[in-house]
């Protein structure tokens, strides 16, 4: 007796075959929340749980005082102690690199700087008043707690340049290297061969024009951040503006070379997700590249999406110029002008 037909069974089972042979989607379903688990979870494993890490001001007070304030902190085993001077508790403080500074007051008593928006702080200020508190020979010592809230010094400061490199990335991989997959699955990539025209010509024209869209539309993240946040540029506006299109340059480059023999839709998405992935979470968008081992900061550091967002932040946080910012650029031509001459020599117009 032949078997019944059971369409419902049967659309299910093809529905499931449809998704095992697409490789981008079984990535993106069951790799990528794993490879998220892990890099988040070496990125955060950096100290302990129980750690606090705690950062004293060595140019507040006496160099006594400095020192007898180190000790104390130190003779709790959860609390880890650094020494800082200047404006370099600022960027560790905003960047997540400590929990909580602490620098001596008056009387005998403590400046306790947070950042607000992080609730780790507020859990390593009352660890910190408690020891203190405990070790106090008479009286208790009085506390003076401040909040980085100054602009330039708070975590949204922290987070547009971030989001404004992760722009730039997303314009130049998606808008150059999609659009040309695009059209060579469409057939139209074979009517320009034809054309009286050099590749070189064919290819910059891609990136020129997606930089036209890009550009604009970092500006206008910029603008937000400042009318809503009061996010502000503290260096130059044109070393600023130099830095977004060479930003926009260096990811069409890469662009270029990801979708330069891709001829499928599938295959170009699944390059620029695999390009894409490890910047995302190694870069620094949203929390310190730094927060990973020491070991894997050569890599990081030369990621371009790492040297867009630390030079982005060097000028709009810092105020510093482009001449300070010799290896970021350097990273980023070479992100740029690489990947584009290999494009160059391997591109396929069909």
């Amino acid at each position: 007796m032949p078997e019944r037909y059971t369409p419902l069974l049967q659309l299910t089972l093809s529905r499931l075959r449809e998704f095992y042979r697409e490789p981008a989607a079984v990535f993106w379903v069951y790799c990528f929340p794993l490879i998220m688990a892990v890099v988040l979870g070496i990125a955060f494993r950096g100290r302990p749980v129980q750690k606090i890490t705690i950062d004293v001001r060595e140019d507040v007070g006496s160099p006594e005082a400095v020192a007898a304030l180190k000790e104390r902190l130190s003779k709790d085993e959860h609390i880890e102690v650094h020494g800082t001077s200047g404006d370099e508790w600022i960027q560790r403080l905003r960047s997540g690199k400590t929990d909580l500074v602490v620098a001596p007051g008056a009387d005998g008593g403590f400046e306790l700087w947070d950042e607000p928006n992080r609730s780790e702080t507020a859990l390593a200020r009352h660890a910190v008043e408690s020891l203190l508190n405990r070790q106090a020979a008479t009286a208790a010592p009085s506390f003076s707690e401040r909040h980085l809230e100054e602009t330039g010094s708070r975590y949204i400061d922290f987070l547009i340049p971030g989001l404004l490199g992760m722009n730039l990335m997303g314009g130049g991989l998606w808008g150059v290297g999609f659009v040309l997959a695009n059209m060579r699955v469409g057939k139209l990539l074979k009517r320009f061969m034809a054309t009286p025209m050099r590749r070189s010509d064919f290819l910059l024209s891609v990136m020129f024009s997606r930089m036209l869209f890009t550009i604009p539309e970092v500006l206008i993240l910029l603008l937000f951040g400042w009318l809503a946040f009061g996010v502000k540029n503290q260096g130059s506006l044109g070393a600023l503006v130099f830095l977004i299109v060479l930003g926009a340059a260096s990811f069409g480059g890469l662009g270029l070379l990801v979708a330069s023999r891709a001829k499928t839709i599938e295959t170009v998405s699944g390059l620029m997700n695999l390009v894409m992935l490890p910047m995302w979470l190694l870069s620094g968008v949203f929390f310190s590249s730094e927060r990973f081992p020491d070991w894997a900061q050569p890599a990081i550091q030369v990621l371009p999406l790492t040297a867009m967002n630390n030079a982005l932040r060097a000028v709009m946080l810092e105020g510093k110029s482009l001449t300070e910012l010799g290896f970021e650029i350097g990273v980023l031509v070479a992100w740029g002008a690489i990947p584009f001459a290999i494009a160059l020599k391997i591109f396929r117009w069909r």
